[in-house]
């Protein structure tokens, strides 16, 4: 089973990430759940999102402790909440950044870590800093849980189809520049 932590700021998109990813995952016969965890907070605020994603019944119904990956949305959040708490072994961060995987992973003693620079891929493709569906191109590349081309349907359904070609465009860019 694969258990994802998702780390933004309030109205980043990290509780749609992981609601695409999961309804992408269930889309190809595979089991998945995805929830939030946040309370009273404000727009720009720190939020987790959770995501588990297994080719069979998923019993737990609590949140996730021990990633197997954590994807995180706004690099600014690096100096303001440990994203690699309780990362089990072997574990990936993969960050929205400008920065190389290796600078991050060295910098940040993490196993491994992958990159995009998704706020300027969300900026050219999307003309606005979201980077949600974007950084989702950059967690395929580094779990291999799913195609880019599993999350096509999923994304055209939540942004229609004005938005939806643009931010699946944004999600293969992503998966293609994530290293």
């Amino acid at each position: 089973m694969w258990e994802i932590r998702l780390h933004g700021r309030g109205g980043q998109g990290a509780v749609t990430s992981a609601e695409l990813l999961a309804r992408a995952a269930i889309s190809r016969e595979k089991f998945a759940q995805a929830f939030p965890s946040f309370g009273p907070e404000r727009r720009g605020a720190p939020v987790q999102a959770f995501v588990r994603v297994d080719t069979k019944k998923i019993r737990k119904r609590e949140k996730i402790y021990q990633p197997d990956m954590v994807l995180v949305l706004d690099p600014s959040l690096l100096d303001v909440v440990n994203v690699a708490e309780g990362l089990k072994e072997g574990g990936v961060v993969v960050v929205n950044s400008s920065q190389d995987s290796a600078e991050l992973k060295n910098k940040h003693d993490w196993p491994r870590a992958y990159s995009v620079d998704a706020t300027k891929i969300a900026m050219e493709v999307l003309s606005v800093p979201i980077t949600n569906t974007t950084m989702l191109g950059a967690l395929l590349k580094a779990s291999g849980i799913l195609d880019p081309q599993d999350m096509e349907e999923v994304i055209m359904d939540r942004f229609g189809p004005k938005l939806g070609p643009k931010n699946f465009e944004a999600l293969k860019k992503a998966f293609e520049m994530a290293n």
